[in-house]
């Protein structure tokens, strides 16, 4: 439930909680509905319209929803200033017959009827419903909807019954419509529609307790029949069933729209606090609670347009017209045609249903006349059987008269029958119990003679056994020792050799990165000699080019002063030019060609020295790539070493864990008929101990073994990076070795050019001093000006082979530099790698002398505990000389005990019947002993039944 307010409660607490919002709401253009439901006399109209009505202007205390609904919604519109239009309609539901309450009064003859006259119930084509002919009250004010509901309440169906003076007959349905007009921002006219119904429905009533009788009673089976409709609608709403049955009664299509439709519902249950009322209380309450589950899906009602609600109020008009011009015409139909045909549809939906109804009325009677054969074949059979029961009682009660004298006879028959039992089973019983007590005694006492002659037997075997076991244990403790020893040199042997190998490793490291030193000492020395002797042959071309200059520079100004100063014997002074200029030409082409294989054999030179270097780098690589492999292969025998000692290990301690498992087992068993349990003990102990060490030791050695196996992963890793390293290395060598040699020929390219360059320029020289010689008059001058010509050419040529000659020597001492860079830096990575190896191998043989002391001290242990448990620890039975000797035992025999057995019955009844003297009792004795023939068993087991009646 939403809230709970108790009988205390006011009518304003329930109106401000529960109904005020929904008030709201219908402001808003909502359709919502309140209805009561509830016993019969629990308050539902009482809640609805109220007990009092308005005195003196005020509004009293125990108004009802209705006039506080009202009231609120004419203070909410004069609050707004609202322009708004309301309609009031006001119907009941008597007896599945709708009537309008605020229909007015026709004729005299509705007086007694209060004035009312049914109305129907159509659809309006939108799966809704509406009511024809339904009056609707337009009111201003709420004092005009006051009267209107008490006038309605006034025409409402009431009467007295035993729960309510006053109980209403029917259900009620007050509805307010409200129009209110908004204007849009744009200026347009709106119209906002809200409904708000109000149902006070007829109670829930018990004949029985109400007293209801004749026409109350229909009126109560009407209001009872509509209200469980209206259950079962709120059952298949919950259930979400696929057919919810609101055809099934006119309540239920009237509140169509207010269950699972667009309508916002409340539901006010009403309830009886008193004791009497109890089931009718829980049943409302679960009405309630069920139809709380329902889920209504309200949709706010969609605004219309003035013109348009103008424009439905003619049409309306219209139709009104033609309904009136039709009654005027009186041609028959005094409706329109459209209402005529509907009305006519109606007729014929009736008479189809009516059909229908008379076809299931004869399928009825059918049934019926069915039954009522079925019914008589029933009767006869019923006779039928009663005759059989009475011959049946009848022959039972024969049967019962035979049967007590039968009883009697073997009653007095089981008696005698006891007292011979009785007699037999005491026989059997002190029989059986004698002869089983005797060959227990027997049997028990041929056990312990048994027992006794084993005990001694066993006593002497373990004295032979404890013997035997002292020699074992002696010599086993001899072998264990013997085999730890060997044990402990193989470990001691193994250490020693790899501690060996490690050294030899870490001497072989040290000499290969001396051996390397030396060679990269011998190759920077080979290289500083090449660049001194490379440099010294360019500075002794750059002093032979100066030379060369000077001489030309001399020779033309010793041909220019004599030019100026002899200009009368130019010929002879042009014709001893020329031939100096030939000579010096000459000598020029002399000394380019002796340049010319002087930079050719220096380039030689340059290649030698190159390749002796690459091939010293080579060597060097070499040597370094067989020491590393000669480094893994020492790690991998190392490895297999480790390996091998492990399995050794490994196997010796499984051998000795095994013979000392074997001699155990067999000592336990010779010993076991001793002492078993300190046997036991004893045994468990020494495999603990020796388990427990074994164990210590295999997890110290592969620990060990895991350890260096890591230190020669280590090793090899980083064996492998130096490998890497040097690779490097090698690579940037002979990359430098390219570099330098192309840089060589590079240069001896650039001489070439120079030389090549100086001929070109001296070619020019030479012609130009034959012309000079062929010309020596006419070209004074110009010879001058091309002697000074050829000067600065000369000059030119000088400076171009100045800068070349600086280049080269540039080029070389780069390249001689970035050599001796690269050089150190691999004999550098050779340190580092001989000091990673030493920082590797230290552990290593710290960790060999560990593991080779800890082998030791377990050894030891093992040794110690060894010998304190067979020799200090063994225990042997000492004799006492209380132990009884070995006698004999006299028996009885098993005939002499089943002598005592008592004769066969035949035996026994037979002399007990002859000293009898009755002849009665001489032939019971016969039939008792054709009764006993056999076994006693069988005797028994012939009486079983007879002892099972009592």
């Amino acid at each position: 439930m939403t809230a709970v307010f108790g009988p205390t409660s006011q009518q304003k607490d329930l109106y401000d909680q529960a109904v005020s919002p929904i008030v709201f709401e219908v402001l808003e253009g909502y359709n919502c509905t309140i209805f009561a439901y509830g016993q019969t006399g629990t308050g539902k109209t009482y809640t609805m319209e109220g007990g009092g009505r308005k005195k003196n202007g005020e509004f009293p205390n125990d108004a009802g929803v209705i006039p506080r609904a009202v009231r609120q919604i004419f203070d909410i519109l004069e609050a707004q200033n609202a322009e708004y239009n309301m309609k009031v309609t006001f119907l009941e539901l008597y007896n599945e017959e709708i009537t309008d309450l605020l229909a007015a009064e026709e004729s005299s003859k509705f007086i007694d009827d209060k004035s009312k006259k049914p109305i129907a119930l159509m659809e309006d084509g939108k799966g809704g419903v509406f009511v024809r002919g339904l009056e609707e009250e337009i009111v201003c004010t709420a004092n005009e909807i006051y009267k209107i509901l008490e006038k309605g309440s006034a025409k409402r169906r009431t009467a007295e019954t035993l729960l309510n003076k006053q109980s209403s007959r029917s259900h009620s349905i007050f509805s307010i419509t409200i129009h209110i007009k908004e204007c849009t921002p744009e200026g347009e006219e709106m119209i906002k529609c809200g409904k708000l119904n109000l149902v006070d429905l007829a109670g829930s009533e018990n004949i029985s307790r109400s007293g209801a009788k004749e026409g109350r009673a229909r009126e109560a089976g009407e209001i009872n029949k509509s209200l469980l409709t209206l259950g079962r609608v709120i059952n298949a709403l919950v259930e979400h069933s696929g057919h919810v049955p609101y055809r099934d009664s006119k309540l239920t299509r009237l509140l169509r729209d207010s269950l699972g439709g667009k309508t916002k519902t409340c539901i006010i249950a009403t309830v009886s606090p008193s004791i009497p009322c109890l089931e009718e209380t829980l049943s409302t309450l679960d009405y309630a609670h069920r139809a709380k589950n329902i889920k209504n899906k309200p949709e706010i009602n969609q605004k219309m347009m003035k013109s348009a609600v103008i424009k439905d109020l003619y049409s309306e008009i219209d139709r009104l017209k033609q309904e009136v011009y039709a009654a005027r015409e009186k041609n028959g139909i005094y409706i329109p045609r459209d209402r005529y045909l509907q009305d006519e549809a109606e007729k014929k939906a009736m008479a189809e249903k009516i059909e229908r109804m008379e076809l299931d009325f004869e399928s009825r009677d059918k049934q019926v006349m069915e039954l009522q054969e079925l019914y008589n074949s029933q009767q006869l059979l019923t006779a039928e059987l009663s005759d059989k029961l009475e011959k049946t009682e009848k022959k039972l009660h024969e049967t019962e008269h035979a049967l007590f004298d039968l009883e009697e006879r073997h009653r007095q028959a089981n008696a005698t029958i006891k007292e011979k039992e009785y007699l037999i089973s005491n026989l059997l019983k002190s029989e059986k119990a004698l002869v089983e007590r005797a060959l227990e005694l027997r049997e028990e006492l041929d056990n312990a003679a048994s027992d006794v002659s084993s005990l001694f037997t066993k006593i002497e075997r373990k004295d032979k056994i404890e013997d035997g076991n002292r020699i074992l244990i002696c010599k086993f403790q001899s072998q264990l020792t013997q085999q730890l020893e060997t044990l402990h040199k193989t470990v001691a042997a193994s250490v020693t050799q790899q501690e060996q190998q490690l050294k030899d490793m870490e001497e072989d490291m040290h000499s290969f990165v001396s051996t390397k030193a030396e060679a990269t000492d011998e190759l920077r020395g080979r290289l500083v000699k090449l660049k001194t002797k490379y440099g010294s042959g360019i500075k002794a071309l750059d002093d032979l080019a100066g030379e060369l200059d000077g001489n030309s520079r001399s020779t033309f100004g010793h041909l220019n002063s004599e030019v100026g100063k002899h200009s009368s014997a130019l010929e002879d002074l042009f014709k001893g030019i020329a031939s100096e200029a030939d000579a010096l030409l000459n000598d020029l082409q002399k000394s380019l060609h002796s340049q010319e294989d002087k930079v050719a054999a220096y380039a030689q030179q340059q290649r030698e020295a190159h390749s002796r270097a690459v091939a010293t780098t080579l060597s060097i690589s070499q040597i370094t790539a067989n020491f590393f492999k000669t480094l893994d292969s020492h790690a991998s025998k190392l490895s297999e070493i480790v390996e091998e000692a492990q399995t050794v290990n490994d196997e010796k301690l499984s051998e000795l864990e095994k013979k000392f498992e074997e001699c155990a087992a067999n000592e336990e068993r010779k010993l076991l008929e001793k002492v078993a349990e300190l046997l036991a003990s004893s045994n468990a102990t020494k495999k603990k101990l020796v388990r427990t060490a074994v164990h210590g030791l295999r997890e110290s050695a592969a620990s060990r073994t895991s350890r260096l196996q890591q230190e020669m992963s280590t090793m090899q890793d980083s064996s492998s990076a130096v490998k890497a390293e040097w690779k490097v290395y090698t690579e940037k060598a002979e990359t430098h070795y390219l570099e330098d040699t192309a840089a060589v020929e590079s240069g001896k390219k650039d001489m070439e050019e120079v030389l090549q360059s100086c001929w070109l320029f001296l070619h020019p020289l030479l012609l130009i001093v034959t012309r000079i010689y062929v010309f020596q008059f006419a070209k004074g001058k110009d010879g001058c000006t091309a002697v000074e010509e050829g000067m600065d050419a000369n000059q030119n040529l000088r400076a171009q082979f100045s800068s070349a000659m600086s280049s080269t020597l540039e080029d070389a001492d780069l390249a001689s530099k970035n050599l001796l860079s690269s050089i150190d830096h691999s004999l550098q990575l050779d340190h580092d790698a001989c000091g990673n190896l030493d920082s590797m191998i230290v552990p290593c043989c710290g960790e060999l002398r560990e593991l080779k002391g800890g082998h030791y001290h377990k050894i030891v242990e093992i040794t110690e505990n060894a010998g304190k448990c067979l020799l200090s620890e063994y225990a042997v039975d000492e004799p006492s000389c209380s132990t009884p000797r070995k006698r004999s035992f006299n028996l009885p025999s098993i005939t002499s005990i089943e002598e005592l057995i008592t004769p066969s019955f035949e035996e026994l009844l037979r002399a007990f019947w002859d000293a009898k003297s009755s002849k009665q009792t001489n032939g019971d004795v016969k039939h008792l002993l054709g009764s006993y023939e056999g076994s006693p068993n069988s005797i028994r087991d012939s009486r079983f039944p007879l002892a099972a009646i009592n």
